[in-house]
């Protein structure tokens, strides 16, 4: 897509979205950390509802990085997966502990440094956290991001390059741009039923024009 046309869409967005910032709830560094990593392949609403107990009562590296794994566990069944998640968590907090001074490292390659944080986990970071340029992809916005032309990325790494690209004079906006793309695609332009209806970008959605040519 060409700039401009990227540029308007995300300005539509930007009108369309309030308060386009994550919505998961933390409130400290590592907080955040944790929430992301347990995250994968879960609903921040379901996170949100996790942590809030287990935060009640475990909020630091320390505290993890000597927590009983089947006890993490029991905290964290709801999320799934929690057998790896635990592990890593528990992992990720004897690094920062050791490596990091207690203290979440605030540039990329420390990040995927530790346990259980790949790129997307570290660019989440980078943007919330420390307000840095970075854009994460995950897959509301592979999928997003696909279907408007703004990229045409057969994996999720390859959207990242892509957008980074279209963008490269914008970083200031890329932490902005992360979210807006992501709410609209947990919200309106959703993997099973998007909502076309009531979408305000239909004119660049290849896959609304294809139906609408094939209709």
């Amino acid at each position: 897509m060409e700039k401009n046309k990227a540029l308007e869409v995300i300005k539509l967005l930007d009108e369309y979205i309030q308060n386009p910032v994550t919505e998961l709830n933390y409130s400290s560094n590592f907080e955040l950390l944790v929430a992301v990593i347990l995250s994968a392949q879960c609903t921040d609403k379901r996170v949100n509802i996790v942590t809030s107990e287990l935060f009640k009562k475990f909020n630091k590296p320390q505290d993890f990085a000597q927590m009983d794994i089947k006890l993490l566990e029991k905290y964290i069944h709801p999320c799934g997966f929690y057998h790896n998640k635990a592990k890593n968590i528990i992992e990720c907090s004897k690094q920062i502990v050791s490596k990091f001074g207690g203290q979440v490292p605030d540039n990329f390659d420390d990040l995927v440094s530790l346990a259980g944080v790949g790129r997307k986990t570290a660019n989440v970071m980078l943007i919330v956290a420390f307000d840095k340029p970075a854009i994460p992809v995950d897959t509301h916005i592979f999928r997003v991001s696909n279907r408007l032309g703004l990229t045409n990325a057969k994996t999720e790494e390859e959207c990242e390059r892509q957008l980074t690209k279209l963008f490269a004079s914008h970083k200031d906006m890329w932490g902005k741009l992360h979210h807006l793309i992501l709410l609209y695609g947990r919200y309106t332009c959703k993997a099973i039923k998007p909502d076309c209806e009531n979408c305000i970008l239909t004119k660049y959605c290849k896959n609304y024009i294809n139906k609408q040519t094939k209709g």
